[in-house]
């Protein structure tokens, strides 16, 4: 269903569960980046109104997932770390060139945006199955289901805005890139990397 090209390696999960507090810390930054990243569309492209009423929603439900991340932290007696580099979405954003038209803009930034949610859903479905901490795993679990909808409206709207088919071929060729940037990674406590 999300057209990943490569899936994650499930080993990355007995990395994950040696260092909970810093997936949790890098969770925690990824869901406030997915926030300012709706703030940002909303900022930079007010003329689209249901991609405008659709990222309202988008931030109160990011930033409630935020606050279900740091709660978690706070139980356990963490407390929140600080944000590191995100290597994949640096690697991510080198595919598209910069400029072009702000139709063509927007389109890449949707599709961006859709990949980032295909592969956190990936990795939130494997952390569901195969972590040892039942009280994780239901929690992944619950947001499994809501990033596969925020890429899926995140790729409707890049369909929608730009030439369907275009906007297909972009994304397959995305697919492909993403699948290189992947070989590289799974090997740290990120929730992409």
């Amino acid at each position: 269903m999300l057209g990943l090209k490569l899936p994650t390696d499930p080993r990355w999960v007995n990395i994950v569960e040696k260092n909970i507090e810093d997936i949790l810390t890098d969770h925690a930054f990824c869901e406030q980046k997915a926030t300012s990243t709706a703030i940002s569309l909303i900022v930079s492209f007010p003329e689209y109104t249901d991609l405008v009423q659709e990222m309202v929603a988008l931030v109160k439900e990011e930033i409630s997932h935020f606050k279900m991340v740091h709660d978690i932290i706070l139980k356990r007696g963490w407390t929140l770390g600080r944000d590191r580099r995100d290597d994949y979405v640096v690697q991510l954003l080198k595919f598209f060139p910069k400029g072009g038209s702000r139709t063509t803009q927007l389109v890449h930034r949707l599709l961006y945006a859709a990949l980032i949610e295909a592969r956190s859903c990936e990795r939130f479905r494997l952390l569901s199955e195969e972590l040892q901490d039942k009280e994780l795993a239901d929690f992944y679990r619950k947001l499994m289901v809501s990033e596969a909808n925020h890429y899926t409206m995140f790729l409707g709207f890049a369909r929608q805005y730009g030439n369907k088919k275009e906007v297909d071929t972009k994304w397959q060729q995305l697919l492909e890139y993403e699948s290189k940037i992947m070989a590289n990674l799974g090997k740290s406590e990120t929730i992409h990397g």
